[in-house]
Order: C-alpha cells, then sequence, then structure tokens
C-alpha cells in the first residue's frame, strides 16, 4: 500500500485534531479520503449506502424514485363567447361577464368593480360602482377569445413524498436535499441505529480485512512523524 505525500499531512492534520484516534479509525479516515467515499444516510429507509450515486441508481432501478405521470392543463374559461348576447364591461380593467358564462353577470360586475384596485374614482369615501353594459353583437364580438384546449403535459412525481415536479432532475434535487445526510465512514462500522446497505457493508468488511490494515501500518511506518502514532497502536493491540 502507498501512501502518497499529500495524503500523509492530510493524516498527520486529523492524528493531531483527533489525539486519541485508534487505529480502525485512523484507517477509515484514510479510507474515506483516499477513495473520496462520501457515505449517505437514507434517513426514510433508515439505512446507510456508499454514496448518494449509488443511492439514486439503486432506487431508480427499483421504480422508488420518481414515476412518470401525465396531468391535464385546462385553461381559463371564456368570458365571452358565440352564445353571448349581453356583457358587462369594468371601465378601469376591461374585465368583462357575460350573461351565459356566468350564473349572475350583475352581482359579479358589481363586486368586481367594488373591489377593483385600478378602479380610483370615490363618491363619499368609496368606490363607485361605474361599469358598462352592451348587447351590440359588434361590441361582444371584440371580447371573443378562443379558449385554448386542455392539454397533457408529463411531469413526475416523488415516490417518496408524492409531491409533482416538472423533471426527474427536480425530483433528485429535492430528494438529495431534504431525505438524505452525509455521514464520516469512520461513524459508520460503529454506529448501531441504522442498517448498512448489503453491498457497503461487504465493502467495508473487505477493506477491513487483518492483512489490509497490515499494510496500512506498515506502510505509514515508513514515514518517522507517524512513528509515535503506529507505536501507540502496537502497544494497545499488544495489551489488549
Amino acid at each position: 500500500m502507498q501512501i502518497t505525500d499529500n495524503m500523509e499531512e492530510e493524516l498527520l492534520k486529523f492524528l493531531k485534531k483527533n489525539k486519541k484516534a485508534d487505529l480502525i479509525t485512523t484507517y477509515l479516515f484514510f479510507l474515506e479520503k483516499k477513495l473520496k467515499i462520501k457515505p449517505i444516510l437514507f434517513i426514510r429507509e433508515k439505512k446507510i449506502y456508499y454514496g448518494k450515486d449509488e443511492l439514486i441508481k439503486s432506487l431508480e432501478s427499483a421504480g422508488k424514485l420518481w414515476r412518470e405521470t401525465e396531468i391535464k392543463i385546462q385553461f381559463q374559461k371564456e368570458s365571452v363567447n358565440d352564445q353571448t348576447t349581453k356583457i358587462y364591461i369594468c371601465p378601469f380593467t376591461g374585465k368583462v361577464f357575460g350573461n351565459n358564462t356566468h350564473p349572475n353577470p350583475q352581482d359579479a360586475i358589481y363586486d368586481w368593480v367594488s373591489n377593483c384596485p385600478e378602479n380610483t374614482e370615490r363618491s363619499d369615501g368609496l368606490r363607485v360602482k361605474r361599469f358598462f353594459v352592451s348587447e351590440d353583437p359588434e361590441v361582444i364580438k371584440n371580447y371573443i377569445v378562443k379558449r385554448r384546449a386542455p392539454i397533457t403535459k408529463t411531469v413526475y412525481s416523488s415516490a417518496v413524498t408524492g409531491k409533482l415536479f416538472n423533471s426527474k432532475a427536480a425530483v433528485i434535487d429535492d430528494f438529495t436535499q431534504n431525505q438524505i445526510k452525509f455521514i464520516p465512514l469512520v461513524d459508520v462500522p460503529t454506529q448501531n441505529r441504522f442498517e448498512i446497505e448489503e453491498s457497503f457493508l461487504t465493502f467495508i468488511q473487505d477493506k477491513l480485512q487483518e492483512d489490509v490494515i497490515t499494510g496500512f501500518v506498515e506502510a505509514l511506518s515508513k514515514a518517522p512523524e507517524f512513528n509515535s502514532f503506529v507505536g501507540g497502536w502496537l502497544e494497545e493491540e499488544a495489551t489488549g
């Protein structure tokens, strides 16, 4: 096993900061830095994975991250159409109510102009209830806007929360922000609150084989600045 100069510096900083760090803790710190491992906890499953990418790949392959679905988008109902014979018009905004598209168009226009922010006309401190009425087909024709047909759009729902998103990327962003938590590798083997994902557990067990750790100690022994730490670990092992 070879340990680069940069890694030696990282290890020295770690050991000076964590003076009571044992051999396994130090080795796991080394492993995390060398292999750039970033274990994550999937909070809902209470399970620890090797990293974010591995978790997302696992959930996607099992259909447990997002689901493709379709939504129908309805556009605003027409205020005036070909069957409208009378309209009520707000002079301040152009808002219009038709006698066949609203159950009570006259009441509606009263309510509208009474609360219209653009209505700055006042009488005795109250907004005036002024509006226009027309039965002229040529005037009515000006207000006819054909309603767009409903459209169907493909979107994605989170299999974890059920929330709807415009894209798979948005589902994944929300998932990584709210459903996972990074956990240092040194804390993974010693904790007992969470399950360790099977392949990650196998990986840890392989890396904690005695011959692998022995190789790590031998590599550190070649650098004099680690002699005191290595000596302490060997003494602990002998007395333990």
